[in-house]
């Protein structure tokens, strides 16, 4: 069992359709490898458009990184696809104290 103190859980949640271009900005910041993951926005988050009801569907990357990895990869994210952008990123890390089958 992998013990490290500067472990982080890297939560990057984003509009559907971002992931290839998200994934981009985040490898040339460092990161190495992550999962995406595909989610609906909870609380009612829609819009209706001619009578159309459209839910927002989101898409999570979800990678455990060291927190300098971290911290770039966020950076990086809030200058290109930040939550002003189309792609509504909003991003958090969390610590990490134990983990199994992660190369770092």
């Amino acid at each position: 069992m992998e013990t490290n103190k500067s472990m982080r859980a890297l939560f990057i949640i984003f509009a559907a359709g971002f992931a290839d271009e998200m994934m981009d900005v985040a490898r040339e910041a460092g990161l190495k490898g992550a999962t995406i993951v595909k989610a609906n926005a909870g609380g009612g988050l829609h819009e209706t458009f001619l009578g159309i009801t459209v839910h927002f569907e989101k898409e999570i990357i979800v990678s455990v990184v060291d927190a300098e990895i971290a911290e770039k990869v966020m950076s990086a994210i809030k200058e290109k696809l930040g939550v002003t952008s189309d792609a509504r990123t909003v991003c958090f890390t969390l610590p990490v104290d134990k983990a199994i089958g992660v190369n770092m």
